[in-house]
C-alpha cells in the first residue's frame, strides 16, 4: 500500500452566491509540484473558467494515459522492445451514464510508439503489450469509464 496526496486550494473572487464567481484553483501535489486548475470553460463561461489551467476532467483523461504509458514502458522493457517516443493523443467523453448521473463515459486512448530503428515489432505484439498494460493500470482497474485503447502503427525512428 501507499498513500498520494494532493492539496486543493481556492478562494472566493466574485459574486459567489449569483454563481458569477472565479472557478480558478491550485493542486498542490506531493513532492511540491503545482498547477492551476479551472473548471472547463466548456462547462462553465469565462472569465469564470479558463482554458490555461488544467480541468478535472481533462485531468482525469491524462491520468489514465500516462498510467497506461507508464506501464507500456515498463513491459516493453520487460520483452526487451526499445521505446525511443511515446504519443498519445487521448480524449474522454463527458456524457449521462447508465444511471442518468453525468460522468465520464469513455476514455479513449490513441498511442503511438515509436521504436529503435529496425526493430519494429509486429502490430501483434504492440497489441499485447497495451493490453498487459491495461490490465496493470491502477488508474484504469480504479474507474467504471469504459477505457478503449486505439494503438496507431507503423512509426518506426529514423
Amino acid at each position: 500500500m501507499s498513500l498520494h496526496g494532493a492539496k486543493v486550494l481556492w478562494k472566493r473572487e466574485g459574486d459567489f452566491l449569483s454563481r458569477r464567481y472565479s472557478r480558478l484553483h491550485v493542486l498542490d501535489f506531493d513532492h511540491g509540484v503545482i498547477v492551476r486548475g479551472s473548471a472547463s470553460p466548456s462547462l462553465v463561461r469565462p472569465p469564470f473558467a479558463t482554458h490555461e489551467a488544467v480541468d478535472p476532467e481533462a485531468a482525469f483523461v491524462a491520468s489514465l494515459s500516462a498510467c497506461h504509458m507508464l506501464w507500456v514502458l515498463d513491459h516493453a522493457v520487460d520483452a526487451g522492445l526499445l521505446i525511443e517516443e511515446y504519443e498519445d493523443q487521448c480524449s474522454g467523453v463527458l456524457a449521462k451514464g447508465r444511471d442518468g448521473r453525468v460522468m465520464m463515459t469513455t476514455v479513449t486512448l490513441r498511442p503511438l510508439l515509436t521504436f529503435e530503428v529496425g526493430r519494429q515489432p509486429t502490430e501483434e505484439i504492440i497489441v499485447g503489450l497495451h493490453r498487459l498494460a491495461h490490465d496493470s493500470c491502477f488508474i484504469a482497474n480504479s474507474v467504471t469509464s469504459e477505457v478503449v485503447i486505439e494503438p496507431v502503427f507503423n512509426r518506426v525512428q529514423g
